[in-house]
This record gives C-alpha cells, sequence and structure tokens, in this order.
C-alpha cells in the first residue's frame, strides 16, 4: 500500500518533525541554546522515581550516559541497592523530591505501579522536566489521553518504556507488511504468556503488618485508602484491578507493539470480551479472550484484533493459525541473520532482562542480551497452536508472525520465509530504546514511543482491560472517550482520585 497514505503523524520512525532542528543545524550550539536545545555532548540531570525492580533497570540505563541528580522510592527497601549505590539526595515523596530538586531536574525515569504513571508524569511534564515513563503507560483510557495531551502543551520529550519499539525485527515486521509480502491484513491475534500476579480473586486479599521500610499512604496514592496487604507488594499488584493491567499491561503492550505498529491502529470501534474464565471484580481473570474491532485506516481495511490472554497448549483461547498444523508459529528472537541482518547494537532485550544461555539465532553486539527460545513463558510450544508471548498478522496473501516485544519475525510457513528476501530499510533505526529518549530530550528528534504515538496505544490496550470487567460488545467513541451503549463501562474510563490527588492540565 502508499506508505503516504497513512497519518504521518503516526509515521513515527520517520524523519525529524517539521520545526524540530534549529535553523543552525544540530552543529550549531549557539542556535542549540538559544532554543532550548542541549548539545549532545551535555549530560542531562536525571531523577528517578522508582529505583527497585524495572524502575532500577531504567534508573541504571540512563546512568549509563547521563547525570543522575536525586532519587525517589516510597519503599527504601525496594530501592535499596540503588538508593546505597549513588548516594544522592533520597526522597519517598514525589512532590516534595520535585519541590527541591526541580531546578536541577531536567528528566524522570518513572518505573512505578502502572496506576500512579500518569500522576508522576504529569507532575514532571507541568514542570518542563522530560520523561521515561514504564508500560503500559498508564492504567485507563482518560489517563492515556491526559498525558498525550499534556506533552504537547508542555513541550517536553517523553517515551514509554516499551523496548520492543526499538528493535531491528519489529521495524522489519512493519517493512514487510507496507510492502505487501500477506497482502490486506483483516485479522490479527495478540498473545500473552500466563503471569505470576493474582487471578480470578472473590475477595479482597488478607490485612497484614506494613513493612517498616514502606509509607502505605504514598505508595497509594491517588488511589483510595485500604488495609495494607503483603499480597499487593512489591509485585502483585499487577493483578489488582485498582493498581495494574494484568498481562495487558505486562506482556500485551509488548506483543501488540508490532500489530499496533504495522497495521497503523488508531481508535477501535468496539470491544468484547468474547471469553474469560475466573472473572473477578477485584483482579484481572485467569486467561481469556477479547476482540477490538478497528476501521478502515486509509487504505487498509478493517480489521479485527483478538487478545489471548494467559493462553496455554490446549486451550480454548489459544488461536490455531489455520492451514498450520504442523508449523511452529513463533520466531526465536533475533533471527534476521540469515537474511543478512544481524541485530548489532540496535534494539534487543529490554533493560534488566535475562540472556538466554542458550545459542543464539541472530548475533548480538557486545553487551546486547539475545533471546532465542520461541514465544517466551507460557507453558511451550505447540505447532500450529498460538501460545507464548507474541502475534500472528493473517493476510489475504499470506501469513507473519513475530515474538517477544517484537524482537523475532518470519513468514509461515517455515518454506515461505525460507526463500523470502526483506524489503528494502524504509524506517529509520533505533540507536536503543533508552538512547532514543536521551535524544530527544536533547532536541533530537522525537523518541519510537513518544506519547504521541504510545499514547493512543495505550488508550486501546486500556480498552480491553474494561471488557474483562463489563460484558458485550461495548462500542466506543473515541472522540469524546465514551462507551456509547455502556453505563457500567464509562464508570471505568477515568479513575477515581482520593481528595488531594486529582488530575488536570
Amino acid at each position: 500500500m502508499p506508505i503516504d497514505s497513512v497519518s504521518r503523524r503516526h509515521f513515527f520512525f520517520g524523519s525529524l518533525l517539521s520545526g524540530a532542528v534549529p535553523s543552525g543545524g544540530f552543529g550549531s550550539v549557539a542556535s542549540l541554546k538559544a532554543l532550548g536545545y542541549k548539545p549532545y555532548y551535555n549530560k542531562l540531570n536525571v531523577a528517578a522515581v522508582g529505583c527497585g525492580g524495572q524502575g532500577g533497570a531504567d534508573l541504571n540505563a540512563v546512568a549509563r550516559t547521563e547525570n543522575i541528580v536525586a532519587l525517589c522510592d516510597v519503599d527504601e527497601a525496594r530501592g535499596a541497592q540503588n538508593l546505597s549505590r549513588y548516594k544522592l539526595p533520597t526522597y519517598k515523596d514525589f512532590r516534595v523530591m520535585l519541590d527541591k530538586e526541580g531546578k536541577n531536574i531536567e528528566a524522570c525515569t518513572i518505573g512505578i505501579p502502572d496506576f500512579m504513571h500518569a500522576t508522576v508524569a504529569l507532575a514532571c511534564m507541568q514542570r518542563g522536566i522530560h520523561v521515561y515513563v514504564e508500560k503500559p503507560l498508564t492504567r485507563t483510557p482518560w489517563e492515556a489521553r491526559l498525558l498525550r495531551e499534556a506533552a504537547a502543551k508542555y513541550k517536553v520529550a517523553t517515551q514509554m518504556g516499551n523496548q520492543g519499539f526499538s528493535h531491528e525485527c519489529h521495524r522489519v515486521a512493519a517493512e514487510m507488511v507496507w510492502s505487501g509480502a500477506i497482502g490486506d491484513v483483516t485479522e490479527a491475534h495478540i498473545s500473552a504468556s500466563p503471569g505470576t500476579h493474582p487471578t480470578g480473586l472473590l475477595e479482597p486479599p488478607k490485612e497484614s503488618a506494613v513493612p517498616a521500610s514502606l509509607d502505605w499512604d504514598l505508595w497509594l496514592g491517588g488511589a483510595s485508602m485500604r488495609p495494607f496487604s503483603g499480597a499487593y507488594v512489591p509485585y502483585n499488584w499487577r493483578g489488582f484491578l485498582d493498581f495494574g493491567t494484568g498481562q495487558i499491561g505486562n506482556w500485551a503492550t509488548h506483543t501488540a507493539g508490532p500489530v499496533h505498529h504495522a497495521l497503523q491502529l488508531g481508535t477501535p470501534a468496539s470491544v468484547e470480551c468474547v471469553r474469560q474464565e475466573g472473572k473477578s471484580s477485584i483482579t484481572v481473570p485467569h486467561r481469556g479472550v477479547i476482540r477490538l474491532d478497528f476501521p478502515a485506516r486509509g487504505e487498509m481495511p478493517p480489521v479485527k484484533v483478538f487478545y489471548h490472554d494467559s493462553a496455554r497448549p490446549g486451550d480454548p483461547e489459544a488461536y490455531r493459525v489455520p492451514g498450520m498444523e504442523n508449523e511452529v508459529i513463533l520466531p526465536p528472537s533475533n533471527n534476521l541473520a540469515d537474511k543478512g541482518r544481524p541485530m548489532g547494537g540496535r534494539g534487543g532485550a529490554r533493560s534488566g532482562a535475562r540472556p538466554s544461555t542458550a545459542a543464539p539465532t541472530g548475533a548480538g553486539g557486545p553487551g546486547v542480551a539475545v533471546f532465542s527460545q520461541p514465544g517466551g513463558r507460557g507453558g511451550g510450544a505447540q505447532p500450529g497452536v498460538l501460545t507464548g508471548n507474541g502475534a500472528v498478522f493473517i493476510g489475504a496473501k499470506g501469513i507473519m508472525a513475530t515474538s517477544q516485544r517484537g524482537e523475532g519475525v518470519w513468514l509461515l510457513p517455515s518454506a515461505r520465509w525460507k526463500e523470502y528476501e526483506l524489503p528494502p530499510q524504509l524506517l529509520t533505526r533505533s540507536p536503543g530504546h533508552m538512547l532514543d529518549w536521551i535524544r530527544a530530550c536533547k532536541g533530537g528528534e522525537p523518541s519510537c514511543s513518544d506519547f504521541s504515538i504510545t499514547a493512543p496505544y495505550a488508550e486501546w490496550l486500556a480498552l480491553a482491560l474494561i471488557a474483562w470487567r463489563v460484558p458485550g460488545k461495548l462500542d466506543w467513541e473515541g472522540k469524546n472517550q465514551r462507551f456509547t451503549n455502556s453505563a457500567e463501562a464509562n464508570k471505568f474510563v477515568k479513575p477515581e482520585f482520593r481528595k488531594g490527588w486529582e488530575l488536570k492540565l
């Protein structure tokens, strides 16, 4: 299809946005300073909110090239290793950190539970601070829209931590679809492996003593007050509907990335829970299937997208790919070396991910983690069945599959992939996910996961979360962020905030 039929705003790996480069060019320091840009050789002053777990991985990634100036974590035990490593001003309340250190902070990484992403990110952006926010960006569609509008209003550089967007295979997958390799795509299937968080709970967890290291009130932030339980922290909050997004935010935000990009998905017309096991008003279910219907985009036809949550081989939730009964569905990661496209240092695994000890399919550059197991966690692959972490594109002329965060891509059946020649490179390539954002913070081109791209993506992912809670086909009016046929579903579009924690631009 002609690429120019797709909105330039969403064709996001292209050249610099109009007017983004100073007239003197990036080599002109005077021009850069006059326009508020920072020369690439000057280091950013970066703060971190969330210093343990993935937040700690983000902190350490940005510290490789930039200055760390302030740290914040509501649990000094959770972030202990990094809080002691950097020996910097340390805070439990991000608001206090911003009040005291804000003038010295140019950028901030945010790696905390999903329900507080928008709150912290907005507070930073309102002070002109660039933000890197961990996936899935937000818990609700309303918050995603808010962050998109805030980024435009406050003119800051933004990035969502969905590292697969920086991977070579992710870009190749889009180029393959746009080159017509599989024809018009009218159906896609996304799969996420089972998580480790609670699912299907019928009553709240039992109260327990608050650890001395944790400020429970600050951890709750804008959420309603409730008794502390060790069932929530340090990780299991992900399964609770008030705090997290389950596997939708944990893995679907990765595996759906190539589908969102290649098919230029925007706002769906409807979302519906096809089936679920373990329905709960407290947590996400055990597993299930959700369908989203997207209208035509430019010359791309309408497409139905199915999300298969926590599907295992033999489950009714697992998608059986038509005509591929004897084929392994998901490709290994970094599998383009045989096509003359080694990975090198581009993209690769997310910060903090554990490399495979098995021999890699493709070459990784020095220090780049390489994954080789198809599909990731999920109980093992079954020929012809989509399980684990990945996606399948059903086109009029063929089938394509991607794995993990978009870190592997191939055509099905395998005989076709063996003889297939990759299309010419159309998209720019990433220097690495964190470096992509750092470059944007210093006045370079917008990052590959800039909120203008990932906020609309996060919106439709959040709609899938609502479908777990409200049965039936839910018709979505994106312009006004409302369901036209369900007052019940509209209750979950925007969070309810504790007094004093309300958000506004």
